[in-house]
């Protein structure tokens, strides 16, 4: 008779201190506990959850990591909103881990710019258009900067999803753009020859937000990232190799580490 093979995994009872995360953490997402609220302190918590203080350290830092907890300086414990840069950083990081390559890159920015694009047609205020203007007229002023130029289009990218007044799609979007920025900026440098038509391109797109002319800014979306595509070409890179390590280490940038905002 043989023996029946496992079916089963062995059951791994959790740490504790991941429970006390999750139950504080569940409080916070059905809305019981706000941003702002008073979650006591690590005596008052050890007390309620029956644990000792190291329990409930490490649950409150793994509450502090994702921002849903902050520790204010009378050492009390309050429910934080976690800032959309902080969860893009995150994001970025696992991209990178997961080496994704300058295609899937290139592939996910022509839906995202699209999408932005056409809902700052809808949701533009004056103020929305005035920064795209001036940023449009920086860039004229610094194309004989390359690094500038690199800097700018990423705010000018960054100021159509804001324009587009969509918080889903602006944290859809961020952990993206925080690759496409140093990728742009290597193209850039390499290609420098490039930036008259990016600048046209950045022209066109803000009078289609402008005129709400979307069969435009479809257009020009699509011509600027098929040039952006071509300028990584041109740099003589491969579509298919991991975009992360490759442009943040040939440019000396760091991802930050944490925003504190």
């Amino acid at each position: 008779m043989t023996q029946t093979s496992a079916r089963f995994e062995r059951i791994r009872p959790r740490p504790a201190y991941e429970l006390v995360a999750e139950a504080i953490e569940k409080k916070i997402l059905a809305g019981r506990l706000k941003p702002g609220d008073p979650i006591g302190t690590e005596s008052e918590l050890v007390r309620q959850f029956g644990v000792n203080r190291s329990t409930v350290r490490e649950g409150i830092r793994l509450l502090e990591q994702s921002g849903l907890v902050a520790r204010e300086a009378s050492r009390r414990l309050s429910v934080a909103a976690p800032h959309y840069h902080r969860l893009a950083t995150r994001m970025t990081r696992a991209l990178i881990l997961q080496q994704v390559t300058f295609r899937e890159l290139w592939a996910t920015s022509r839906a995202l710019e699209q999408a932005a694009v056409e809902q700052a047609m809808d949701n533009a205020t004056d103020e929305d258009l005035a920064a795209l203007a001036s940023n449009v007229e920086k860039t004229r002023k610094a194309k004989g900067d390359p690094a500038a130029v690199a800097e700018l289009d990423a705010e000018f990218h960054k100021l159509i999803t804001r324009a587009a007044h969509n918080r889903v799609l602006l944290l859809a979007k961020e952990p993206s753009s925080m690759l496409v920025r140093p990728t742009t900026a290597f193209i850039i440098t390499k290609n420098p020859g490039g930036i008259p038509r990016l600048i046209e391109a950045h022209a066109h797109i803000l009078d289609a937000i402008v005129r709400r002319d979307r069969d435009k800014g479809r257009l020009w979306v699509d011509r600027h990232l098929r040039d952006w595509k071509a300028g990584f070409e041109r740099a003589g890179m491969d579509l298919d190799s991991p975009v992360g390590p490759l442009e943040v280490a040939a440019l000396g940038i760091k991802l930050p580490a944490h925003d504190e905002r």
